[in-house]
């Protein structure tokens, strides 16, 4: 018999326990207040399109080739012009400080780490220049909202592309802020806000409420501060006229990768990729937006057989399991991205939360591969995996 040797870092002894992206919710659930944690957790109206979209990647039968050398599995690939250690990047997140104070500095510090993209949101709570300075040596990435204020959208542009940002990621999917009524209920503001419920919520989780209260005031990416609520917030800056001829002008105005995130049907792949967008990332905002949306997973074959050999197609919504990854990729998505998964890993433990997130995403896909007999990304084809059902 052999004594395991104890683990004396709290932190660490719940991150070792945690064996599955949702064993990490299950601890930011429990280390977090309600009104942060439901920001992250929640969706749009009835949450439909995120239950749908995990729905789909779990309503899938693997199909493996036997007798094959897996001993080595490479799942690293070259995208937009780059290595990446696996086909998973970091998405971008809003107000990720108030999940967790170590914020953006430890999303990016860990994707550097890992090898793989980071990007920050124009609603971040970290400046592109606070992002530059920690992981000055990682793939930054900048995704961009137009604003009403056409004139102070393009001046983070160029901010970003002074701090070496290589990729600027527009996101087309918010002409309005999505019915998030979680954060309606949750009252929720920015800066969180002291109220007789959230000091009750507060009462048990010290630790959140001690770093929030001694670290530095939240600021954003984009703006000085803000006093009010997510939805006026958003409401007040996202530009409902946005159209493709701004997507033109902006490709003349960025040299860069340039990437249109929110891509939710096939025509509209291809007038991104005729406005010159080098890759398209299928997605529904996490079910953040139009509630009942398209489910991306599902979208990407038709997409794929559009205009796949014309521009990248990335995924992202729904991504908890390893799996998932080699589901898309299987289907003929370049990359894919997560939002929740990182922020729950986040929340659980800072920037070793972030690690031990992606340390379980890599060997989940990993794992799934050596079991369908696949050796690398190349060898990942439609025939591994069929949907059982489509909602």
């Amino acid at each position: 018999m052999r004594f395991r040797k104890p683990i004396w870092s709290a932190k660490e002894r719940r991150l070792t326990r945690a064996l599955t992206i949702y064993d990490l919710r299950t601890i930011a659930k429990h280390r977090t207040p309600r009104a942060p944690f439901d920001y992250t957790d929640g969706a749009a109206d009835s949450e439909v399109s995120l239950s749908r979209a995990r729905t789909a990647f779990e309503h899938v039968e693997f199909h493996p080739r036997v007798l094959r050398d897996v001993s080595d599995v490479d799942v690293s690939t070259l995208m937009l012009g780059k290595k990446s250690t696996m086909p998973l990047g970091i998405a971008p997140t809003g107000f990720t400080r108030m999940m967790q104070t170590e914020g953006e500095n430890a999303g990016c510090a860990a994707a550097r780490d890992a090898g793989i993209p980071f990007t920050l949101s124009t609603m971040g709570t970290r400046s592109i220049e606070d992002v530059a300075a920690a992981a000055p040596d990682g793939r930054n990435w900048f995704q961009l909202y137009m604003w009403k204020d056409r004139e102070r959208s393009m001046s983070l542009v160029s901010r970003a592309k002074a701090a070496g940002f290589d990729t600027l990621v527009l996101t087309v999917d918010v002409p309005v802020a999505g019915a998030r009524l979680r954060d309606v209920r949750n009252g929720m503001t920015i800066p969180p806000s002291l109220t007789l419920r959230t000091i009750g919520n507060a009462i048990p989780r010290p630790a959140w409420w001690m770093n929030f209260l001694t670290t530095d005031p939240l600021k954003f990416a984009s703006l000085d501060s803000w006093n009010g609520t997510v939805a006026e917030l958003l409401d007040s800056m996202f530009d409902p006229t946005v159209t493709y001829e701004d997507l033109r002008w902006i490709r003349q105005q960025w040299s860069g990768n340039l990437v249109v995130k929110g891509i939710q049907n096939v025509d509209d792949a291809v007038m991104a990729i005729d406005a010159g967008a080098n890759a398209i990332i299928l997605s529904n905002h996490g079910g953040r937006q139009l509630d009942r949306a398209p489910i991306p997973v599902h979208l990407l074959p038709e997409v794929v057989k559009e205009v796949g050999g014309r521009a990248e197609i990335h995924v992202d919504t729904g991504i908890m399991h390893g799996a998932d990854i080699v589901t898309a990729i299987a289907n003929g998505a370049k990359f894919t991205w997560i939002g929740r998964a990182y922020l729950y890993g986040l929340m659980a433990g800072g920037k070793e939360g972030v690690d031990r997130s992606l340390e379980i995403l890599r060997s989940q896909m990993v794992r799934t591969m050596k079991l369908l007999g696949a050796r690398s990304l190349s060898e990942l084809e439609p025939g591994h995996v069929k949907f059982l059902s489509k909602l």
